[in-house]
């Protein structure tokens, strides 16, 4: 337990970050078992919330995967997967779009709001925040990709000191829905937004050389070091569009791409208000 003179330490060492990220916007993707574990999204939204009262500006912005598995398997369809990227064909739109939109995004803003936040929900049809087109142009599946983000809805609430809350779902200009990968939303939303930071919550210590030995995390590469790690397969699985994102990112003028572990206690501000960080920091 911290004694008072501790308390104030530790505050007085977060100021220089506090001061450098005032009034800057930082984009954060949540997921994985940070959002399925009760005491851990408390603590990521507690995070978000401190974040947000020091004045900085915050997007979330949110897929679902496990819980989306969840109601599949309770209709009988197996979860497929190709290069980290969820195939979603006729079947399985509709329920991803009915969970990830009418479920996990009110159940997030609903918890920012009891904790007295302001947030907002919205997904990529809101607003036409993001114009979709199809991913697989030969597959019969509802796979999407970014064609176009309009981020003026997002412009607007930020600057009214809305938390804006986004579920990974979005139209195309015909009205067809698509299923997109969070991480990418995330990153796209980074870039629009010329954000400091872009943050990827995910279940992993972040990029490693070795995914069985914690040690070999790396904290701090640039666009070509991840890209050589690509080619090796280092960086593999459902990896491959994080650090994809996170390099889109960096070539859109963001400063920074984070790719930390959500399950670690207050990993946000561990991430953002200390010197070394906890995960993987990738810089242009």
């Amino acid at each position: 337990m911290l004694n008072n003179f501790q308390r104030v330490q530790v505050l007085n060492d977060a100021l220089p970050f506090i001061q450098k990220f005032y009034g800057r916007t930082i984009v954060i993707k949540y997921g994985g078992s940070a959002m399925q574990n009760q005491k851990l999204k408390d603590k990521v939204i507690e995070d978000i919330l401190f974040l947000s009262y020091i004045g900085i500006k915050l997007v979330l912005v949110h897929g679902g995967g496990p819980i989306i598995n969840e109601w599949l398997n309770k209709v009988n369809i197996k979860p497929r997967f190709e290069k980290g990227i969820r195939i979603t064909n006729s079947e399985t739109m509709e329920l991803v779009e009915m969970v990830l939109v009418g479920k996990i995004n009110k159940d997030l803003v609903n918890l920012i709001n009891k904790k007295n936040g302001a947030g907002i929900g919205l997904c990529g049809k809101d607003a036409n925040l993001i114009i979709a087109s199809k991913l697989f142009p030969m597959k019969d599946d509802y796979v999407g990709t970014i064609k176009k983000v309009n981020p003026d809805i997002i412009n607007i609430l930020l600057n009214s000191e809305y938390i804006p809350v986004i579920a990974s779902v979005a139209a195309d200009e015909h009205g067809q829905v698509y299923n997109i990968n969070a991480d990418t939303i995330a990153g796209a939303l980074a870039h629009a937004l010329q954000a400091e930071k872009l943050i990827l919550l995910t279940d992993t210590t972040g990029i490693m050389n070795d995914l069985n030995d914690m040690k070999t995390l790396i904290r701090s590469l640039n666009i070509s070091q991840a890209q050589d790690l690509k080619k090796k397969d280092i960086i593999s699985g459902g990896m491959i569009p994080k650090v994809d994102c996170c390099i889109k990112a960096l070539q859109g003028d963001v400063n920074s791409a984070h790719i930390i572990d959500g399950r670690v206690d207050h990993a946000l501000l561990l991430e953002i208000l200390t010197p070394d960080g906890i995960g993987s920091m990738l810089i242009s």
